[in-house]
């Protein structure tokens, strides 16, 4: 299965070119036709005649469509922004020195004093050398980047906030049922299809999504999201998913690209976001418990280390063995040593860094933290007193 986030890469305009051509033979043909028609001495001929002539001719009338759907966007559509990532050019003859890397979305979702704030995702901006939003009106204004999170996906900008009128409200994500009706709004393929609706139900919730952090193969982290069979594209990224309320119940970040599989769009939460946009807004970075350790999986070590070295019971078959401690970190200070292999976590069994960097994260605040592991065979109890760490 493969996923991909949806941030495009040098986004290029198309202009449409249009064809057109006129030909009057059938024209003529059918003023030809009507001529010979009229010319009978019966009036009441001439005037159906004419009145034959008059009903084929094609009318149009104005209607507006006004729906649940269309009256959400209106209202909330202003608050979903264009953002540009723009990264240091190649180009020794460009006239600026950076180009577009990429296009995603964000959300307006505060006004203070005389700066707007802006979620958006954290791959929409990573490795930006300058940062552009882009209004729905098509202005243009340069953003900061308050703080950026690569576990969450989740970066906080601050613009101006003179030109902003809209601002978006979250709702309650953890009341979506599956079969509950959302909208997506964002620019697919970039700027020039911004502010692209489109609409569909929650196929999901709860959903966790491994992903691999550092692009080596591993899954370093279990991602929790909403699945929803509204379009999301590349660019889409950051932008807002909405109920019927119009309310903010996810930002758009991801969908499941594969050849056999169509409908299947992921959002963040917002419940589960909100904490981190607060702490990015505040902090500029989200802080998380840390054991100051390089860990290995039990299964990654070759079986005659792991007979030689390790001296593990022969039931113990998953587990995190400790490749090294930092010196001075928690696990150092309670006694951890390089080959201890980790079981248990508070009494939560771990078997995986995945498992363990997951419980750390979003179970575990502050104060000690219980870990039994073995060494040469015996099982060991540590209190670890947590440090932060970025």
């Amino acid at each position: 299965m493969g996923y991909y986030n949806t941030t495009p890469q040098n986004n290029q305009k198309n202009p449409l070119k249009r064809y057109m051509a006129s030909s009057f033979g059938g024209v003529l043909a059918g003023a030809l036709l009507v001529g010979t028609l009229v010319t009978g001495t019966d009036l009441g001929e001439t005037e159906s005649a004419t009145a034959g002539v008059q009903s084929s001719e094609l009318q149009s009338e104005s209607a507006i469509v006004t729906t649940d759907v269309t009256e959400t966007v209106d209202a909330t559509a202003d608050a979903v922004v264009g953002v540009s990532n723009l990264q240091a050019g190649n180009n020794p003859f460009a006239q600026t020195s950076t180009q577009e890397a990429g296009a995603g979305s964000g959300v307006i979702y505060k006004k203070q004093g005389d700066d707007a704030f802006i979620v958006t995702n954290h791959h929409v901006v990573e490795g930006a050398k300058e940062v552009v939003v882009t209004l729905a009106n098509g202005e243009e204004l340069e953003a900061e980047v308050l703080g950026s999170d690569v576990w969450t996906d989740l970066a906080v900008l601050k613009v101006p906030g003179a030109q902003i009128e809209t601002v978006a409200d979250f709702g309650d994500s953890s009341v979506l049922k599956s079969g509950e009706p959302v909208i997506a709004i964002g620019n697919p393929l970039g700027l020039q299809f911004s502010g692209s609706v489109t609409t569909g139900v929650i196929s999901g919730t709860e959903r966790a999504i491994p992903i691999d952090i550092n692009k080596d193969g591993q899954e370093d982290w279990q991602s929790e999201v909403l699945q929803t069979d509204a379009a999301i594209n590349p660019g889409n990224s950051g932008g807002a998913l909405l109920n019927a309320q119009g309310q903010v119940i996810g930002i758009n970040s991801m969908k499941i690209a594969q050849d056999a599989v169509e409908g299947i769009g992921l959002a963040i939460p917002i419940n589960s976001a909100i904490p981190i946009i607060s702490e990015l807004e505040g902090e500029g970075e989200v802080s998380r418990p840390s054991l100051g350790v390089a860990l290995l999986e039990l299964e990654q070590v070759p079986a005659e280390i792991r007979n030689a070295e390790l001296n593990l019971p022969s039931e113990v078959e998953d587990g995190i063995v400790v490749q090294s401690v930092q010196e001075g970190s928690s696990a150092d200070k309670a006694g951890i040593e390089a080959k201890d292999t980790i079981i248990e976590l508070n009494g939560q069994t771990v078997s995986s860094v995945l498992e363990l960097r997951q419980y750390l994260y979003t179970e575990v605040e502050e104060g000690p933290v219980t870990v039994k592991a073995y060494r040469n065979g015996e099982l060991k109890t540590f209190e670890v007193q947590l440090s932060e760490q970025i």
